[in-house]
C-alpha cells in the first residue's frame, strides 16, 4: 500500500525543492535539506505522527534545516540573518521542537511557473539554466534531461552538478526583483515546457503533457502580448489535439498518413489555430520566433482534412524560416521530409540534401536521420538501399516502440 510520505514523493517532491530553492536561492543546499526532511517525515509516520499535509510539512521542515545548515556553515555567517529572519517571520517556529512542526503550514500551490522563472538565472549558461529547470522543478529524470538535450546521460549528470556546485559556491540567489527580470527569463522558461511537453509526448499517460499544457496557460496569462508565449501555447494545443490517434491499441505509432483523422479534437484544434495565427502574425523587430514557426507548420497539419491535402510546399518554407532561426538537427531533419513530400523538390532531391549533411547521422539524433533516410529512399523507389537503411536505423534506436514501428516499416519494403 503506498503510503502518503511516498505519494508526496512520486508527485510534489520536485515542487517541493523548487520552494525551498527559492527560500535558499540554492539548489546543492536545497536538495540536501528536501532529502533529510523526507527521511524525517518517514521517521515521523513509522512512529504513528504522519503529518495531515505531508507536501507542506515537508516544505516547512526542509526550510529549517536548510537554516540550519546555513548556521553550521561558519563561512555563510553573513548571510544567516537575512534568512533565517524571513524564516522566523514567516513561520515563528525557529529552533522549536520537530513535535511542534507537524502542525499543518499554509502551503502556497502550484508555483511551477514562477520557480522555472526564478532558476533560469541569467548568471548561469543558457542550456545549463533550462536543464536545471527540468529536473529540480519539474523533476524530469536526468537520462531525460540528457536526451532532449541530445548529449549523453553522464554528460548531462556532470553539467547539472557543476551548475549547482558553481551556485552554492558563488552564493547566487534564485530571485527576481522586478517584472523586467522575469521577462528577460521568460524564453528560457517558455523552452522548458516545450522541452518538457516533448518528454511527456512519447509517454501514454499524459500526465506530462498535461502539466506542460497549465504551465503553457499559466505562461500566456502572464504574458498575453508576448507572440512566444501564445506561440508554446497554440504548439502544445495543436500537438495535443492529435494524440489521440497517434498511437493504435497495441501501443504502436500511428503515422500522419495513418492517422483516423476524426479522432482529432476539433475543439483543440481550433484554438490553437487560433493562437498560432494571432503569434505568426505579430509584428516584431526579429520576425516570427521560433515557437511561432512550430505552431504555424503544426497548424497546417492540423487543418489538413487528409494525408494528400497537407500542403507540404508551404510547411517546407515554413521549415525554411524556422532552421534560419534555430538550425538544429531536428529542424533540419524536419525540413527534409517536408521537402521529399514537396512536389516541386521530392524524394530523391531531399535525399541528396539530407546525405550533404553526414554530421546529423552521429551522435544521439543518428536513429532519426537514418529513418529519415530510409523514408526517402522507399518513396523514390529504391528497395533495396531502404532495406539496408532501416536495419541501420533499428540498430542505432533503442525506444522500443520506435523499433516496432521500423520494423514493420522494414518488413513492408521486403514485402514489396
Amino acid at each position: 500500500m503506498t503510503t502518503a510520505i511516498e505519494r508526496a514523493y512520486r508527485t510534489e517532491a520536485p515542487r517541493i525543492l523548487g520552494a525551498v530553492a527559492r527560500t535558499t536561492g540554492d539548489l546543492l543546499l536545497a536538495e540536501d535539506a528536501v532529502q533529510e526532511a523526507f527521511a524525517r517525515a518517514v521517521a515521523e509516520e513509522a512512529a504513528g505522527r504522519e503529518p495531515a499535509n505531508p507536501a507542506a510539512w515537508i516544505t516547512t521542515v526542509a526550510r529549517r534545516i536548510a537554516v540550519d545548515m546555513r548556521r553550521r556553515e561558519s563561512t555563510a555567517l553573513r548571510a544567516l540573518p537575512g534568512l533565517a529572519a524571513d524564516e522566523a517571520g514567516r513561520a515563528g517556529l525557529i529552533g522549536s521542537a520537530e513535535a511542534d512542526m507537524l502542525a499543518d503550514d499554509v502551503f502556497t500551490g502550484d508555483e511551477r511557473l514562477e520557480l522555472i522563472l526564478l532558476v533560469c538565472h541569467p548568471e548561469v549558461a543558457e542550456e545549463t539554466r533550462v536543464a536545471l529547470a527540468l529536473r529540480f522543478v519539474c523533476g524530469v529524470p536526468t537520462a531525460q534531461v540528457a536526451e532532449v538535450f541530445l548529449v549523453q546521460e553522464p554528460t548531462m549528470a556532470a553539467r547539472l552538478t557543476r551548475a549547482k556546485k558553481r551556485i552554492h559556491d558563488s552564493r547566487l540567489r534564485f530571485a527576481a526583483d522586478d517584472q523586467g527580470d522575469l521577462t528577460a527569463r521568460l524564453p528560457d522558461a517558455l523552452t522548458t515546457v516545450y522541452l518538457l511537453y516533448t518528454i511527456g509526448h512519447a509517454r501514454a499517460d499524459g500526465r506530462l503533457r498535461s502539466y506542460a499544457i497549465e504551465l503553457a496557460r499559466d505562461a500566456h496569462r502572464l504574458r498575453p502580448d508576448d507572440p512566444e508565449a501564445t506561440a508554446v501555447l497554440a504548439l502544445l494545443l495543436l500537438t495535443e489535439a492529435r494524440q489521440t490517434a497517434r498511437l493504435s491499441v497495441p501501443d504502436d505509432f500511428v503515422t500522419l498518413a495513418d492517422a483516423d483523422r476524426s479522432q482529432w479534437d476539433r475543439g483543440m484544434l481550433a484554438e490553437g489555430e487560433r493562437l498560432a495565427t494571432g503569434a505568426l502574425t505579430t509584428v516584431t523587430e526579429e520576425g516570427p520566433g521560433r515557437f511561432a514557426i512550430q505552431a504555424a507548420i503544426a497548424g497546417l497539419h492540423g487543418i489538413a482534412r487528409t494525408w494528400e491535402a497537407t500542403d507540404w510546399p508551404a510547411i517546407a518554407r515554413l521549415y525554411d524560416g524556422l532552421v534560419s532561426r534555430w538550425p538544429s538537427a531536428t529542424a533540419q531533419l524536419g525540413r527534409i521530409v517536408a521537402r521529399g513530400y514537396s512536389p516541386d523538390v521530392g524524394p530523391d532531391a531531399a535525399l541528396a540534401e539530407l546525405d550533404a549533411r553526414p554530421e546529423v547521422f552521429d551522435g544521439v539524433v543518428a536513429g532519426q536521420a537514418l529513418a529519415v533516410r530510409a523514408d526517402l529512399l522507399r518513396a523514390g523507389g529504391h528497395p533495396a538501399r531502404a532495406e539496408e537503411a532501416y536495419a541501420r536505423a533499428i540498430d542505432a534506436t533503442s525506444d522500443e516502440r520506435v523499433r516496432r514501428f521500423l520494423l514493420r516499416r522494414l518488413a513492408e519494403v521486403r514485402g514489396a
